[in-house]
């Protein structure tokens, strides 16, 4: 197991910015690389991928995840990609992260592709629950939209997260207009048949080739239009608080279905997340025009005093809001797949 480090510093200063919100989410972005093509993230070429010597070793990840929770009062901690499960060591950096006092929740967002295989491990090491990405079950249309037959791999990972104890086990659904956007219906049932909680999320402007348009983009209002033509949906009254996803009472419940209109309905107010990037740079926003770098401070000795307040400057100056309605608003420079779920 990798050891996590230690810290003099308390918790008690966190990661708070200027309008109110502390940052107690962190997304830990472990590589930039993916087994999938899909259309609103990279191209079917794939993308310049980031230099091996410019990521984060294992234990530097540990060692940031560590000053995050410890230092600075994170208490859920997400492992993303590009996709998560081709990082080697990915279940030493869970274990590790399972060992930090006070132990943060553990997930992790994947496509699913070999979780069959490290579902186990992954629990073994001290996952706690698991968000996998499916827009389709239908082969021809996930070909379409991901350019990999890969489908039954991503079906029999989910079954194996299940399986292994991750439930419920969450899908993210991004439904595109005029390639899956009819699907909604067919998606919930699933999921209500196999107890898998399904949530629907508004395409984002954080496509690598930049050609994301607000009007092509399929909206959180018509969603629960397409739901509500086949399902009773009612407004969950538990309480949302920071998430991210408006939750519905599916035919009188308990099932529920979620929407999370990033766009339309956006939840910048209530955000809670930091995000770090494979190659150890800080965002404070998804949206984000900028960067802080705590990978070259950490390589150049820097203590972890010191990393945890160059990560608190970085959240100090974190904007109101992302601004995609903004005239003004310029889409990041790193696709979803280089930032991080």
């Amino acid at each position: 197991m990798l050891a996590p480090t230690s810290s003099a510093a308390g918790a008690s200063a966190g990661l708070r910015d200027r309008h109110g919100r502390t940052a107690t989410d962190l997304r830990v972005s472990l590589t930039d690389r993916c087994n999938l093509r899909c259309t609103y993230c990279m191209p079917e070429a794939g993308l310049p991928w980031l230099p091996r010597p410019t990521l984060l070793t294992d234990e530097e990840v540990v060692r940031l995840v560590g000053i995050a929770v410890r230092d600075l009062g994170v208490r859920e901690v997400r492992f993303t990609g590009g996709e998560p499960l081709l990082r080697p060591g990915l279940v030493g950096i869970v274990e590790a992260a399972a060992a930090l006092e006070p132990r943060p929740e553990i997930s992790l967002t994947t496509n699913a592709i070999g979780l069959e295989r490290l579902a186990g491990p992954l629990v073994a090491a001290g996952l706690d629950r698991v968000n996998v990405s499916l827009d389709t079950l239908r082969p021809g249309t996930f070909k379409d939209l991901a350019k990999r037959d890969r489908l039954d791999a991503t079906l029999r990972g989910i079954a194996g997260a299940a399986e292994a104890g991750l439930a419920p086990v969450k899908i993210n659904t991004v439904l595109m207009r005029g390639v899956n956007d009819g699907e909604a219906p067919e998606l919930l049932r699933f999921a209500l048949e196999h107890g898998y909680q399904l949530r629907f999320i508004e395409q984002m402007p954080l496509d690598a080739a930049g050609v994301w348009r607000r009007e092509e983009m399929v909206t959180a209002a018509e969603i629960l239009a397409a739901l509500r033509a086949e399902f009773d949906l009612a407004p969950d009254p538990a309480h949302r608080g920071s998430a991210p996803a408006e939750t519905w009472l599916v035919d009188g419940g308990p099932a529920t279905v979620g929407v999370i209109g990033s766009v339309t309905r956006p939840f910048c107010g209530e955000c809670d997340r930091t995000r770090l990037t494979a190659d150890g740079q800080v965002r404070n926003c998804l949206f984000a025009r900028g960067e802080t770098d705590l990978r070259d401070l950490a390589r150049s000795g820097a203590s972890d005093a010191e990393l945890a307040d160059r990560w608190r400057e970085a959240m100090w100056g974190k904007l109101p809001g992302h601004g995609i309605d903004d005239p003004s608003f310029l889409q990041p420079a790193r696709p979803m797949s280089a930032i991080g779920g």
